[in-house]
């Protein structure tokens, strides 16, 4: 490193699916001790975790990556770990997609196959706040990229789309939302719940009993009545647990009951709606407990007959997700199949 460096050590998240590259990589920073690598990912997901997690330096940062790619991981890293430098390192050359990269927030973008004479001089250039682009991409103006250029996107909430994912159609708003924590958990119902309600339109929250204590007086810091808005039946609350297991049938959902279910509360929170454009939003955590129970099928289905509602009804639903949830291969599958029922994904 140069000498304004010198005396530091610097913490390295190396983010890749392809083992042998990590060994380069390691191989390569044994060359220069003040670089320590303190995690690994093989994944886009694993990559959010760590980084927050461990809050490194410097993240090296592919971008086919499985479950989540590099460009969206990068874009929710920089939201966890604000101080963290992010570095691309891709074998891909199309000037379309580092460029991408460089606007979601990395401060170089090295090609694999010019690593060997580059990833040093690129860690150097990206750790002295400069810009490094390998050479076989020069002659293109991306312009200097500053942090300040993209500030606001620190404070912008990012729909994020895992690839690949199968397309589904999808004519309403069926999004779902990954937390990492209660905190962001409850702001985002927060928000959702709480625009809805302040244009008196209705929200239904189908949750813990904890998020749904959690949830009231963050609904009146918002500036609510809650208790008016529950006495007009402009919000229901209903436990997650309980709702579940009004509709299940041999461990899967019975579509019927289903229906049945969600029509009934639909009809009277829609009934109680009093804005311009009445509609009713809904804020789920239904199938969280069938993922907990291993119950991958059944958690798909109910998803798909979220799909049914909001192409039956004129309604918004917001499905939560614990982030922490679909850690590890073995749930990279699931994932991609929860997300590809959803028309939007967030990552809070």
């Amino acid at each position: 490193m140069g000498s304004a460096l010198k005396s530091l050590t610097i913490r390295v998240l190396v983010v890749d699916d392809y083992e042998p590259w990590r060994r380069f990589v390691a191989t390569t920073f044994q060359a220069d001790p003040e670089l320590q690598i303190i995690g690994e990912a093989s994944d886009g997901l694993q990559a959010i975790d760590q980084a927050q997690k461990l809050q490194p330096d410097l993240v090296l940062l592919d971008i086919g990556l499985p479950t989540l790619n590099g460009i969206e991981a990068a874009r929710q890293i920089r939201h966890l770990s604000p101080k963290s430098k992010i570095l691309f390192v891709s074998e891909n050359r199309t000037w379309e997609i580092a460029e991408k990269a460089l606007w979601s927030g990395g401060k170089g973008y090295v090609v694999k196959s010019d690593a060997g004479k580059d990833l040093l001089r690129a860690v150097e250039a990206v750790l002295e706040g400069k810009q490094f682009i390998s050479a076989s991409l020069a002659g293109h103006d991306l312009g200097d990229l500053t942090d300040e250029d993209t500030t606001d996107d620190l404070h912008r909430e990012k729909v994020c789309t895992p690839i690949p994912l199968q397309k589904v159609e999808i004519d309403r708003h069926h999004e779902a939302s990954f937390y990492s924590d209660e905190h962001h958990l409850l702001h985002g119902l927060t928000q959702f719940i709480g625009a809805a309600l302040k244009i008196g339109n209705a929200a239904i929250l189908v949750a813990t009993e904890s998020h749904r204590d959690s949830l009231l007086p963050r609904l009146q810091a918002y500036g609510l009545d809650v208790a008016a808005a529950i006495q007009q039946g402009r919000y229901i609350t209903l436990d997650a647990a309980d709702t579940v297991s009004t509709f299940m049938a041999n461990d899967l959902p019975d579509p019927a009951r289903f229906m049945k279910a969600a029509g009934n509360v639909m009809k009277a929170a829609g009934e109680a709606a009093k804005g311009e454009h009445p509609r009713v939003v809904i804020c789920g955590e239904c199938v969280p407990p069938l993922w907990t129970l291993g119950n991958g099928d059944a958690a798909i289905r109910l998803e798909q007959l979220w799909n049914t509602v909001t192409n039956t009804y004129d309604v918004d639903v917001l499905c939560a997700y614990p982030l922490g949830g679909f850690q590890g291969i073995k749930y990279r599958d699931m994932f991609q199949r929860i997300c590809a029922e959803h028309s939007a994904v967030h990552f809070r």
